[in-house]
């Protein structure tokens, strides 16, 4: 079964540099990107980020449907990187889900990744350093951002957390 490992960062943090740099040199690489270029702000960002990646990479973009997409993906790849949960949460959010759903549906896909033979590396944002949101859905959102990184991290082998850049491993 594949070994699976958590980045956690804030944001510019050098998270998904450093999930990059952990897939080496494996030969076969699914890249999931879960966010959406709804906005010509993160648009840039996306093309940003599409830049760093290796060119003989795949990318499968899904903003809510992990599990669907892990089942599709199939066990061709040596190495699944999925960037960011903190996005897919968001997008969940958005989409009207609630907690209790949110959470199932990561434990799902959660599930059907530790059943790959794959090494696997999730990406996610550290979103309980900050200062207390001022709306409601500001935080829902830390709340349920934070109890799925939780989850995350219970499943990891390994857990890294970066900060300006550095990692520093906190499980594993």
């Amino acid at each position: 079964m594949g070994k699976i490992t958590l980045v956690l960062g804030g944001v510019r943090s050098g998270k998904s540099a450093y999930a990059l740099s952990l897939a080496g040199k494996k030969k076969k690489v699914a890249f999931i990107a879960t966010g959406e270029g709804l906005d010509k702000e993160m648009r840039e960002r996306i093309l940003k980020h599409q830049k760093t990646r290796p060119k003989d990479w795949e990318t499968f973009e899904e903003p809510r449907d992990l599990t669907a997409l892990i089942a599709r993906i199939g066990d061709d790849y040596d190495c699944i990187i999925v960037d960011c949960l903190t996005l897919l949460i968001s997008n969940l959010i958005l989409a009207k889900d609630k907690e209790k759903a949110i959470r199932g549906k990561c434990a799902a896909w959660l599930l059907q990744l530790e059943k790959k033979k794959a090494k696997i590396i999730l990406v996610a944002n550290e979103v309980g350093l900050g200062l207390v949101p001022l709306t409601k859905l500001g935080r829902d959102f830390r709340d349920i951002a934070g109890r799925i990184n939780q989850l995350a991290a219970q499943e990891a082998q390994e857990v890294y957390l970066l900060a300006a850049g550095i990692p520093l491993k906190i499980k594993g």
